[in-house]
């Protein structure tokens, strides 16, 4: 059963609020608004079921950045709400999608950013806050330009120091700001 149009305009706004409230609202991606501002991100949703299928919608959206003006599309968020719920399997993805993109020669022009629902860092505990900073409400690949990442950091002072500031932004959060933040982890 492939995800229905009412079910992705759902889906959709889940992430757009995501994307506003938390990867924004608490600039855990300093790069981020002024491409919100100029509607140059994209959500993708995926019907995919399985393995092949995603990553045949990866490619088609790795295609559609390849053939699209970064001043009209800058980056994609690929929303996986059929699979990879376990964030074991959505890990072992990972590879898969950097393959791709290996193989279709785009490494060093795209990369991959990973969110997901359950995601904990490597040494951390899974309730530790700081895995806040890469949690959304579905499995997503984040496509990014690269050279629009780099000019991006060109501009930015200390780029080094997101990750401890995102980690100290989301450690000051109070149990109340993350049930309104992440909902989508109260189960």
């Amino acid at each position: 059963m492939n995800v229905s149009p009412k079910d992705k305009d759902t889906i959709t706004a889940h992430v757009e609020q995501w994307l506003q409230q938390v990867v924004i609202g608490l600039n855990l991606c300093p790069f981020a608004a002024k491409p919100a501002r100029n509607n140059q991100i994209k959500i993708a949703v995926s019907d995919a079921k399985d393995e092949e299928s995603l990553l045949s919608d990866i490619l088609q959206q790795l295609n559609i950045l390849q053939s699209t003006a970064e001043d009209e599309l800058e980056t994609t968020l690929v929303v996986v709400p059929n699979m990879l719920a376990d964030f074991d399997d959505y890990n072992l993805f990972i590879t898969w999608v950097e393959a791709l993109i290996k193989q279709e020669q785009l490494e060093g022009i795209y990369q991959v950013a990973t969110f997901h629902p359950d995601y904990c860092f490597a040494g951390n505990q899974p309730d530790d806050a700081d895995n806040l900073t890469n949690r959304s409400p579905y499995p997503i690949f984040h496509l990014i330009r690269e050279e629009g990442l780099e000019r991006a950091l060109r501009h930015f002072p200390n780029p080094e120091s997101i990750p401890e500031t995102n980690i100290n932004r989301v450690n000051q959060l109070s149990q109340s700001d993350i049930a309104r933040l992440f909902p989508y982890l109260v189960r």
